[in-house]
């Protein structure tokens, strides 16, 4: 073989090494990718497990209530209008604007126990707003971890060089779950 040949066989070798560990890089980010989009789904499922748990518990709180405040009809309406909005939010946007409403009412619900002595001492109405309690707290555990791994999905993609393959691959952004505007105002409750 001339000097010639051997040449071109090292700079192809050269070229298909090269072309070896670029692939390489790029699977291995790719599938890096892949397996944090799959976190936050996960994590979205987690989320949507719990806010199901306090869907299912309202309507034995309203119940209860309903026994000692019959006269309270609206309150139990919007109960259940912001109960079926959250069970229909396909977004996280959209569940925690659900979830600021059922908030909110849950709020009023609750405070209507304040003028009904016998209520607050009722077993089952303490149960349920000690569960209640328990799940908002799951709630808040469940979103910290979704919006966790969002902001790890987020930020890995707009590093270089992965914000390239994240482009090539139509990987987009993903959208936190985030408290609603008028959640941090407290309910305004009026008897």
């Amino acid at each position: 073989m001339s000097k010639g040949w051997m040449g071109c066989l090292a700079v192809l070798g050269v070229i298909v090494l090269l072309a070896l560990v670029v692939g390489g890089m790029v699977m291995g980010r790719y599938n890096s990718i892949i397996q944090q989009n799959e976190q936050i789904n996960n994590a979205w499922a987690q989320v949507k497990v719990v806010l199901q748990r306090r869907a299912d518990l309202i309507p034995n709180l309203v119940e209860t209530v309903k026994g000692y405040a019959t006269h309270e009809k609206e309150v139990f309406e919007n109960v259940a209008e912001a109960r079926s909005k959250l069970a229909g939010a396909a977004t996280p946007a959209e569940a925690a604007s659900a979830n600021a409403g059922l908030s909110s009412a849950l709020g009023r619900l609750l405070a209507i126990a304040e003028n009904y002595p016998q209520l607050k001492a009722n077993e089952n109405f303490i149960r349920l707003q000690d569960e209640l309690a328990g799940t908002e707290n799951r709630v808040a555990v469940e979103r910290r971890a979704y919006n966790e791994a969002v902001r790890a999905y987020n930020a890995y993609i707009k590093v270089f060089p992965n914000n390239i393959l994240a482009g090539m691959f139509n990987f987009k952004e993903r959208e936190y779950f985030e408290a609603d505007e008028g959640a941090k105002d407290a309910p305004k409750v009026k008897f």
